[in-house]
């Protein structure tokens, strides 16, 4: 980015006061530097979130907002050049660094995650990544994923988007300013001020609501760049004395290395705690060039601080794949003070030759100078190797991913094993799914079989019909745990003409309980009255949780107070015990070490109780029917991550749609028992 700013020139209505001319800032050229550093030494030593993205908002607020306004005094705002300029000057860095990293991503990330890593790459070379990370923040699964080699291109993604639509805001507030006589910086200054307001308070307001939206969400950060916008439009009014300038420029700067550490930045950000780095900018931008050997503007215009400043934009970019291949290649989960220092050389290395063999041969080039459309048409060339690239990934992440069962493995294969006795792996075979297909191992439902209860926003009703009228009609409702046993219902439906229903919400169990969110509670609140009005045949629900390393496997209090409410309706009840909750990934731990580790094997009684706790849970209704599954989870002793050549986990607590699957007879016969339907003659199901 330009780091040549004009004063805002005075509107021919405004008094003449006189006022300093500002047309260099290379102070602000290390602002930048500092921000993109803080960024990249939190990432790397601290694994924090520094706030330094939010100082590159108020800058390009500011750089904007003023360049905008100057056209606009001149008459008009070329909205062809002004996005062409964005255009030569972001796409091809950005464009190049998603390029490489795919190609090392092949490479060196597992399979698994390939599939959401190609999502992203789209999204982040459309400059539309925020966005499918806030979608993926309401994403159960998403939010258990680790983070993308990508993620980072949110930022970039948020201020692209505020180049295509800032132009257009001010020239409308310009065009309306002169149609009614007001001055263009009045003007700009109320109509900003707004913005500023209305975004400020929304950022607040979902930030409590639902901070990892917030983050993402392009409205919650749009007063960061107004901020920016403001100042560019006031700072030549400001009159300070040089003692409180010196004072200001400090303040700002030490503010800015501290807001990191004072604030959990990644978890309470945006909101009003994005004030803090956001002022620091502001103080150091109102702090100007003090000409003072003591001043911070000397240290900020500094020539290494300038020279990094030129570099920021690649560094910022590099420096996450970067981080994110090296910890997963050497299986680390930090950097350490060495392995940091590497990624840190290298990321610099690689924006150095980004900056000079990519960035400056687009910019002396004359590319978008010489025809009207050029940048247009350089900015889609470079974007089809990255478009191609993502499409040939999806093609071998597809092919990886497929998988076929051949009738004569079914016999042994996932729980069958367990039932017959037989030897839990097969080193000679492979196993199954692919670690590839395992982002999509969980049984979801296509919109046409769902519909959404009037009872509650997040009250999602989905439905697996047989071919005929339903024999029985089986309700499963909760969390992601109920849920995950669709998979082995749903041949049930072939089978024995059953319908089944799902009334599911991720992380959301089936219980009266307060541990849990108010939304949950609502929730809850609803899918019991849905329930009592579908009046099902059975309802199926866990029976247990916390069943996880460290803790104590419970029945709580609010799931029996749930029973106890569809037995009062006379709605037969079966409890599932749940399945274990891991502190890592046992699949992965099978990616790394082979079939046969036994380092990636779980002791069973760090997990489950020699006895059920609902056995002897008090106030369980009668009629209430339980399920234990645990045998085939886990064996004696422990808990192995493959049975019967199946991978049993899809990550570090779920269940593989296609080990439920084997383990359908099973939940069959057992379901049918408990509720002593032995035979489904067509009675049909209760009314």
């Amino acid at each position: 980015m330009s780091t040549s700013v004009s004063s805002p020139e005075r509107a021919a209505d405004e008094p003449a006061t006189p006022r300093p001319e500002r047309r260099f800032r290379p102070e602000l050229q290390g602002l930048r530097a500092l921000a993109a550093l803080l960024v990249v030494v939190y990432h790397v030593w601290l694994d924090r979130v520094s706030g330094g993205v939010d100082v590159f908002f108020v800058i390009t607020g500011f750089l904007l907002t003023g360049q905008l306004y100057r056209a606009s005094r001149r008459g008009r705002i070329d909205f062809r050049a002004l996005w062409g300029r964005v255009i030569t000057r972001l796409f091809p860095a950005a464009l190049t660094v998603l390029l490489a990293t795919m190609a090392a991503a092949v490479v060196l990330l597992p399979e698994n995650r390939w599939a959401q890593t190609i999502k992203e790459v789209v999204a982040s070379a459309l400059f539309v990544e925020n966005w499918r990370l806030a979608a993926d923040s309401a994403d159960y699964f998403a939010q258990h994923s680790t983070a993308s080699v990508v993620q980072h291109f949110w930022s970039l993604s948020i201020q692209v988007q505020f180049y295509l639509v800032w132009p257009v805001v001010v020239a409308l507030i310009a065009l309306a300013a002169r149609r009614a006589g007001w001055g263009l910086r009045p003007a700009l200054l109320a109509s900003l001020g707004v913005v500023f307001a209305l975004s400020l308070s929304y950022s607040v307001w979902l930030t409590a609501a639902d901070q990892p939206l917030a983050y993402f969400h392009s409205a919650t950060r749009v007063w960061e760049f107004a901020l920016g916008g403001l100042l560019a439009l006031a700072i030549d009014a400001v009159r300070l004395p040089r003692a409180l300038r010196l004072a200001c420029g400090w303040a700002g700067v030490l503010a800015l290395v501290l807001c990191g550490i004072v604030w959990p930045v990644g978890t309470v950000f945006p909101g009003y705690a994005a004030l803090w780095p956001t002022m620091a900018a502001v103080l150091v931008l109102l702090a100007g060039a003090t000409g003072s050997r003591a001043g911070a503007d000397r240290f900020l215009s500094s020539r290494p601080l300038v020279r990094l400043g030129d570099l920021s934009y690649a560094l910022y970019l590099w420096h996450w794949p970067v981080l994110l291949l090296f910890l997963i290649t050497l299986e680390r989960q930090d950097a350490g003070a060495v392995g940091g220092a590497v990624v840190i050389a290298v990321s610099v290395a690689l924006a150095m030759a980004t900056h000079r063999w990519v960035e400056n041969p687009v910019r002396v080039s004359g590319i978008g100078a010489r025809t009207r459309w050029g940048a247009y048409r350089f900015g889609l060339l470079t974007l089809v190797p990255v478009v191609l690239a993502a499409g040939a990934w999806q093609g071998l992440t597809a092919q990886r991913a497929s998988f076929d069962v051949e009738a004569q493995q079914i016999d042994t294969l996932g729980a069958h094993a367990v039932s017959a006795q037989a030897p839990l792996l097969d080193s000679g075979s492979p196993v199954i799914p692919p670690f590839a297909a395992l982002p999509e191992e969980f049984d979801s439902f296509p919109d046409d079989e769902c519909r959404y209860s009037p009872r509650h926003e997040d009250l999602r009703i989905c439905t697996v019909d047989p071919e005929g009228p339903p024999t029985r009609r089986v309700v499963v409702v909760g969390d992601s745990h109920s849920q995950q046993y669709i998979a082995a219902l749903r041949p049930v439906v072939d089978r024995r003409g059953w319908q089944i229903i799902s009334i599911g919400k991720g992380g959301c169990p089936f219980t009266a309980g307060s541990d849990v969110a108010p939304d949950c509670r609502s929730w809850n609140d609803a899918a019991l009255a849905e329930i009592l009005d579908t009046r099902p045949d059975a309802v199926i629900t866990m029976a247990t949780r916390d069943v996880r390393a460290g803790l104590t496997e419970r029945t709580p209090p609010g799931y029996i107070a749930q029973w106890r409410a569809l037995a009062d309706a006379d709605i037969p009840v079966v409890g599932i015990r749940d399945s274990p909750r891991f502190d890592y990934e046992p699949s992965e731990c099978v990616r790394r070490h082979g079939i046969s580790a036994d380092r990636c094997d779980a002791p069973r009684r760090e997990f489950l109780s020699p006895r059920p706790p609902y056995r002897d849970a008090p106030g369980v209704p009668g009629g209430v029917e339980f399920l234990d599954f645990s045998d085939f989870f886990c064996g004696p002793e422990v808990c192995p991550p493959v049975i019967g050549n199946v991978l049993v986990y899809m990550d570090d607590n779920h269940v593989t749609a296609t080990y439920l699957e084997t383990m359908s007879p099973m939940v069959e016969a057992r379901l049918s028992a408990a509720l002593r339907w032995h035979t489904d003659t067509g009675s049909g199901p209760r009314r």
